[in-house]
């Protein structure tokens, strides 16, 4: 009767680590799928370059080395992740996206990356007595909590003129900013190209 007992008892123990490893799995599945996070953009959905494709990093945590032009100073290192991109050219292009704890500091953290990207070109000039600046506001993009579209062009007296985009856009307590830049002025720019890269960038997020 005593080995019975043991037996039944072997064999319930067994049951319950089963049962408990099972329920860990399930568990485990979505906080890995929340560890994921928000999706970031494909090379190929860049604006596409005459001369070469694009090619991308991986997404990495923090904020990039060095800091991005216009942004950088604003964005929180510990809750961002980034990915890099770029060309055989002189053309490149990163996306950071942060998730704030609720929509209240999202909303918050694109005010203040949108103002940055406004003043980035007078505080170009206030830096560097070199460099002329020119900001452009080129509208908002209706899309999931809204996007809105910037250039500046920057004109140094010794290596001349680079152009870049940037996107600010927000899904819920999620903001992304997306950066395009290259040599030149803004006659070369992809605008509605880039455009249409911010729509997917905000709507792929989740």
């Amino acid at each position: 009767m005593m080995t019975h007992r043991v037996r039944l008892r072997r064999a319930a123990a067994i049951v319950l680590t089963v049962v408990a490893g099972a329920a860990a799995a399930v568990t485990a599945h979505p906080a890995a799928a929340a560890a994921a996070g928000p999706a970031f953009l494909d090379p190929a959905q860049l604006p596409p370059h005459p001369g070469s494709a694009w090619y991308g990093g991986p997404v990495t945590s923090g904020v990039p080395d060095p800091l991005p032009f216009c942004v950088g100073a604003t964005l929180p290192g510990a809750t961002s992740q980034y990915r890099d991109f770029w060309t055989e050219f002189d053309t490149n292009a990163e996306q950071i996206t942060v998730v704030e704890r609720d929509e209240a500091r999202a909303k918050t953290l694109a005010t203040l990356l949108n103002n940055a990207v406004r003043q980035c070109a007078d505080k170009a000039e206030q830096e560097d007595p070199d460099v002329t600046a020119e900001w452009r506001d080129y509208g908002r993009i209706d899309v999931e909590e809204g996007a809105r579209v910037h250039g500046v062009r920057t004109t140094h007296a010794w290596t001349g003129n680079d152009v870049h985009l940037f996107s600010v856009g927000r899904d819920g307590r999620t903001v992304t900013v997306v950066h395009w830049g290259q040599m030149g002025t803004f006659d070369g720019i992809p605008l509605p190209d880039f455009k249409k890269t911010t729509r997917t960038a905000v709507n792929k997020l989740y």
